[in-house]
């Protein structure tokens, strides 16, 4: 582990001093459409480069096939991080403080109040932590250096810089999450750029404000389809220890007919004929539980089973 580590730290000393990206053709393109297309100034585009710094920690994040627990948490640590008695006891407090926005949003939005606790809590427990990364280098440094999700990331770069202007942020001083998610819902650029809104109504769409980025998940999950009043997921009867009969996950859909083959069934009521087969690898044993459209739309915010499985069981705690 230390000498990973110690890996990672020389990767990032010796690229910070030799990448030169002004000097990189596919920059210099880069440069030249947000010119052409968007009507930014060419030289305050090349200081920007200029002053970016390469992150090799957050590239080897994405380099090769995806490997667990590299850009996501394992359940274990979900658990134990993000769903303990202290932590819920605070989700509670932070709940009763902004009642009143929550409760505005739920009825606007038609998502239930403590789904929208458990994202502002997931995602950084009410604006605690928002991430200290800088937003310039790690979407530099994933635009222009090979990953799986190059393409991706190059986007997200051209919308983090339309943001950065609309808002007028300074580009080089946004911080962030390592994958250059912002604010109190971690919202990637595009993200924020589709899906903020001013919902303290003080003229502002500010996604490290808390109200506003209530606002702003609850406008996501409506335009993605959020069923009102409809189920998110139910634990099966699985009893074993180690699941292993089909593949899982949160994009992983069967029919109930089907897993009822396979002696899996739900413990409560789905509204629904499908069922997405999900996974929680605890120390000792896999929960298997069965996930609706709703869960789907919850994951479409974060790819990922554990993430969604979160949120939901906070807002069951809750």
């Amino acid at each position: 582990m230390r000498s990973t580590l110690l890996l990672l730290f020389l990767l990032n000393f010796i690229y910070a001093k030799e990448v030169d990206y002004l000097a990189n053709k596919e920059v210099q393109h880069f440069i030249q459409k947000m010119v052409t297309q968007y009507g930014f100034e060419k030289y305050h585009l090349e200081y920007l480069f200029a002053n970016a710094t390469f992150d090799g920690e957050t590239l080897s994040r994405y380099k090769g096939k995806r490997r667990p627990n590299t850009t996501d948490g394992t359940w274990v640590r979900y658990k134990t991080k993000l769903l303990d008695p202290v932590s819920l006891n605070y989700y509670r407090s932070k709940k009763e403080q902004y009642l009143p926005t929550l409760q505005r949003a739920s009825q606007e939005f038609g998502v239930p109040v403590d789904v929208l606790v458990g994202f502002l809590a997931i995602e950084s427990k009410f604006g605690k932590y928002t991430g200290d990364y800088k937003v310039w280098n790690s979407l530099t440094t994933l635009a222009f250096f090979k990953n799986r999700k190059q393409k991706y990331f190059y986007s997200e770069l051209k919308h983090f810089l339309l943001l950065c202007r609309k808002k007028n942020y300074d580009p080089l001083g946004v911080k962030g999450s390592f994958a250059g998610a912002m604010g109190a819902v971690q919202q990637m650029p595009s993200i924020a750029d589709r899906f903020l809104i001013d919902y303290n109504r003080d003229g502002l769409k500010n996604p490290w404000d808390i109200e506003d980025a209530i606002g702003s998940v609850a406008n996501f999950l409506h335009q993605k389809g959020w069923v009102t009043k409809g189920t998110i997921a139910t634990k099966s009867n699985f009893k074993g220890k180690r699941f292993k009969m089909l593949r899982t996950g949160y994009n992983k859909s069967y029919s109930l007919k089907e897993l009822k083959k396979y002696a899996i069934e739900p413990l409560s009521t789905l509204d629904a004929q499908n069922a997405y087969l999900l996974k929680l690898r605890d120390k000792h044993h896999d929960e298997i539980w069965l996930g609706s459209k709703n869960f789907r739309i919850i994951t479409r915010y974060n790819s990922s089973t554990n993430y969604g499985m979160a949120i939901f069981k906070i807002s069951q705690a809750l």
